[in-house]
């Protein structure tokens, strides 16, 4: 049960976020608070994307975009996941991609794995993190995961000591933290007790996901925020973010994240994908379109936008539709002179 401070802490969503936001004014300018300090991005189209989008790339493909994003500067990549080829066949073929994806000095492959049968595999085919899924609704976790939030925290809890003995990174994402497509709203008490859990079984990144973009700014502060408190700066934990822009809302949340103090973000080249379990959860925020945001801010965040947008360009055929991404279509601004 949590505290009665911690209980008021996460009553006042608008106070919460009105003062980061007089914080951020105060300046004049929000670029002012950035000043070049370092965002990571961590690509998920490979398998957040790809999973859900109903192209079926060959595991040349797959290699090619992976090969393509580390050109671009991408230095952690959601590779694969080595979970049920039965309820998640386009990524049948996990282990052939890890097994052709370039290997330079720098880059960490993440894959997903709801077991321990799936960490064995990711370790076996040589992967530099583990990432697990908690569900913060009881409803969702028993339809997409067959397990009840409780039995899924402990199965993190073995991936966790898993993954540690492998010498493995391990993060682990709180889906549907702020919103259910089955349960509807989500208290956010049921959240940080996922969260005060983790801290005690240990992780070295939590993520707080919008599944299904359901998430709107002042809540997204207040939940980090309120997560960061519950956890404590003691344990180390690094702060993440996953937002859907599946209700336009994925860039507003995004800079609401910045605001408590999140530097790491998934994100999905072209905005490609979604989650396959979740109805109508459609679309990752765009890689092109975040890191656009986050350097016209002031935050550096070491990938090369023109080579984003030549790459979605050849995504886009290789998929054989079009991606949501706006600045893939618009360009970056300012152009330069040439154009």
């Amino acid at each position: 049960m949590l505290s009665d401070d911690r209980q008021r802490a996460h009553l006042d969503d608008s106070q919460t976020f009105s003062r980061s936001w007089h914080d951020v004014e105060s300046y004049g300018h929000v670029v002012s608070l950035s000043m070049g300090e370092r965002v990571q991005i961590v690509e998920v189209s490979p398998r957040d994307g790809l999973q859900a989008d109903p192209a079926d790339l060959s595991t040349g493909h797959k290699v090619e975009l992976i090969t393509r994003l580390i050109d671009a500067g991408c230095t952690r990549i959601e590779a694969t996941s080595f979970v049920s080829v039965k309820a998640v066949p386009k990524m049948a073929d996990a282990e052939a991609v890890m097994a052709a994806v370039p290997r330079p000095v720098g880059v960490s492959y993440t894959t997903l794995a709801f077991n321990t049968a799936g960490l064995e595999r990711a370790i076996a085919a040589g992967v530099d993190e583990i990432n697990g899924v908690v569900i913060a609704s009881e409803t969702f976790s028993q339809r997409n995961q067959r397990a009840s939030v409780a039995e899924s925290l402990d199965r993190w809890q073995a991936i966790a000591a898993g993954a540690k003995a492998a010498g493995l990174r391990t993060s682990v994402t709180v889906s549907a933290a702020f919103g259910c497509p089955y349960d509807g709203e989500i208290d956010p008490d049921a959240v940080l007790r996922v969260v005060e859990t983790l801290g005690s079984i240990g992780a070295d990144e939590i993520c707080l996901a919008d599944t299904i973009g359901a998430a709107v700014p002042n809540l997204v502060t207040s939940l980090f925020n309120d997560a960061a408190a519950v956890i404590g700066d003691a344990a180390g934990v690094v702060w993440r973010g996953h937002f859907h822009n599946t209700r336009n809302t994925g860039l507003a949340n995004t800079v609401a994240a910045l605001a408590a103090g999140v530097r790491v973000f998934d994100t999905s080249l072209g905005g490609v994908g979604g989650c396959p379990f979740a109805p109508r959860a459609t679309g990752n925020v765009p890689t092109e379109d975040v890191v656009h945001m986050l350097e016209r801010m002031g935050y550096s965040t070491g990938l090369s936008l023109p080579a984003l947008i030549e790459t979605t360009a050849w995504f886009e055929t290789v998929l054989g539709h079009g991606v949501p991404s706006l600045v893939a279509k618009a360009g970056p601004f300012p152009r330069q002179a040439a154009e």
